[in-house]
């Protein structure tokens, strides 16, 4: 999946996050040379929404942050075009300052967060990156005081509810198991529906293109879950019309064009209990066409 098609759902889901305890500086602009911030974040001065379940990414958004999510890992040269991109704001920011006569501290310039899936230990300790578990958890590892630069590597993150959202972003496995977990959030859950149908549209906007790579089609299995919850949603708000296009689609994206048999698995599926069906769909990515028909065959 190409950088672009990650960037543009990571924004979104981002400022679905976000948004309610401060203001999003969406695809802003750095003077010094034509980058562009995936995601400038500045907290509300007073606090609006104290209770809000944003665990880990709630304490990143404590502070005024620029918050730069990899697919792939960052290599040295985008690390340093991060860093870039932070000195030219602190810039830019100074030079504000100076115009209005006022002074800035160090805590008024904002800190880097890059999210990255993974992360070698020879790139962590080429940056000089530390761990603080005492103050944070592991997987979060700050440069140098002065760089005013932290890293966030996904796949070492403890799975709990304090890091979920951060862990949708990450890859593979934990990728699909933070899906999954969000997909069981109660329907009282503030960012649950939201966030449901953002990557939604994420797998949606996949299916569309072309020559799928292999990470295309694991992400496409990734966010499975959560299209399968929203279908669910829709068709409990009377949308049962859908039932029969997710499974299609699904069926389709797993086998190509649907043949005779296929197209009167689609309807069988659609006959079974929510529950049945929604775990048969989820193990299409480790069923052959003959087995998935053997099942059918055979009522499971």
């Amino acid at each position: 999946m190409t950088r672009q098609t990650h960037d543009q759902f990571a924004k979104e889901y981002l400022e679905e996050l976000l948004t309610p305890v401060g203001t999003i500086k969406k695809s802003e602009k750095v003077k010094s040379e034509v980058q562009e911030i995936d995601v400038w974040f500045e907290p509300f001065p007073t606090p609006t929404q104290e209770n809000l379940p944003l665990g880990l990414l709630g304490k990143i958004a404590k502070t005024q942050c620029l918050i730069e999510p990899f697919r792939n890992p960052p290599s040295e040269i985008e690390i340093r075009s991060c860093l870039l991109k932070l000195y030219a704001v602190h810039g830019d920011i100074v030079r504000k300052a100076k115009r209005e006569n006022k002074n800035i501290t160090e805590s008024e310039l904002p800190i880097l967060w890059i999210l990255t899936p993974t992360f070698s230990s020879r790139m962590i300790t080429g940056l000089g990156a530390t761990e603080i578990e005492e103050d944070w958890v592991k997987g979060v590892y700050f440069l140098p005081n002065i760089l005013k630069t932290a890293i966030v590597v996904i796949h070492q993150l403890p799975e709990n509810e304090d890091t979920l959202w951060l862990r949708v972003l990450g890859k593979g496995g934990t990728q699909k198991r933070a899906v999954e977990e969000l997909t069981t959030l109660p329907e009282n859950n503030p960012f649950r529906e939201n966030l449901l149908e953002i990557l939604a549209d994420w797998r949606k906007n996949l299916e569309l293109r072309d020559n799928l790579s292999k990470e295309e089609e694991e992400v496409i299995m990734n966010l499975s879950p959560a299209y399968l919850q929203q279908i669910e949603d829709w068709k409990q708000e009377g949308k049962e019309e859908e039932r029969f296009s997710l499974i299609t689609s699904l069926l389709e994206g797993r086998f190509g064009s649907l043949d005779a048999e296929l197209s009167d698995a689609v309807e069988k599926i659609a006959k079974f209990p929510i529950a049945e069906r929604t775990q048969l769909l989820l193990s299409l990515g480790i069923l052959s066409r003959e087995e998935l028909l053997k099942r059918l065959r055979n009522g499971e």
